[in-house]
């Protein structure tokens, strides 16, 4: 998902809400904003997620040696507090220096990230920090913790949590945001590559605000299906609110593709290109 944009773009926005004062056009932008800040946190969030199971699985069984992995990007710095296996917590350390880029993804700063278990034990915590991080150019703050709900161990599942979440666009602009959501993998846990890995967002809802008081809150509605050999949300639907948003926004078939289709609250359906 590296190139994901899930914003609609102020254009979209002037086509649903034809206005010519200036106050109005103020409020498009800012939801506009809020749509690419919540997909920027989500984003962030998943591909920070994504790395800490690389590093996982390519930690080889916890000892003090990184095996080989075509996915780990080699102008990171990767350390650990203890190499005794099957010793926890383990704390990574993962420094990207100042411009680190990997899959299209160029990332700066330092990534803190701590196992409480084996990732796939039910109750094992991974929590992820971030100090001075940026994400193509956005500074990215705050926890992420996934705490592992798994009851079948087919299926592992995780709750997300964001605490004192934060991003700072290049341009200076500042969005905090916070929510909860439930992720499960439903395909590639038998397997020890990560490319045929599939995950399904069942549930939640992340809420991002502005300064000056505005805000989105994206909700799942229908669960949410995210390929890791995909850079896009292929299938599922999220309902957004906000200062003009009030409709759903359906990702479609399954195609990984960057098209998705936003229908407003009074019947208007709009081609968005993510």
């Amino acid at each position: 998902m590296k190139n994901l944009k899930m914003y609609i773009t102020a254009f979209v926005l002037s086509t649903l809400f034809s206005c010519n004062r200036n106050e109005d056009n103020i409020d498009r932008n800012a939801d506009s904003e809020l749509v690419t800040a919540n997909a920027i946190a989500d984003y962030s969030s998943e591909i920070d997620f994504n790395y800490s199971i690389d590093l996982a699985n390519s930690y080889s069984s916890y000892s003090n040696k990184l095996s080989s992995n075509e996915t780990m990007a080699s102008c990171a710095t990767i350390s650990v507090n203890n190499s005794n296996p099957g010793v926890f917590p383990k704390v990574f350390t993962v420094d990207f220096g100042i411009g680190c880029t990997l899959n299209g993804v160029t990332r700066s700063g330092v990534l803190t990230i701590t196992l409480s278990d084996y990732l796939l034990n039910n109750g094992s915590v991974l929590t992820i920090e971030r100090s001075n991080y940026y994400v193509n150019n956005n500074k990215i703050e705050g926890t992420v913790v996934y705490t592992n709900q798994t009851t079948n161990a087919t299926i592992p599942k995780w709750s997300r949590t964001i605490t004192n979440g934060k991003i700072t666009f290049a341009n200076g602009a500042i969005f905090t945001h916070n929510g909860t959501r439930t992720v499960q993998q439903i395909e590639g846990v038998g397997t020890a590559i990560l490319a045929d890995n599939v995950y399904e967002i069942l549930s939640g809802t992340h809420t991002v605000n502005r300064p000056n008081g505005t805000s989105l809150t994206a909700t799942v509605i229908t669960p949410l299906i995210k390929k890791f050999a995909c850079n896009y949300i292929s299938q599922g639907s999220l309902n957004l609110q906000g200062t003009y948003l009030n409709g759903i926004l359906d990702y479609g078939n399954n195609t990984c593709d960057n098209q998705a289709t936003y229908t407003h609250s009074n019947g208007q359906t709009y081609t968005i290109s993510l």
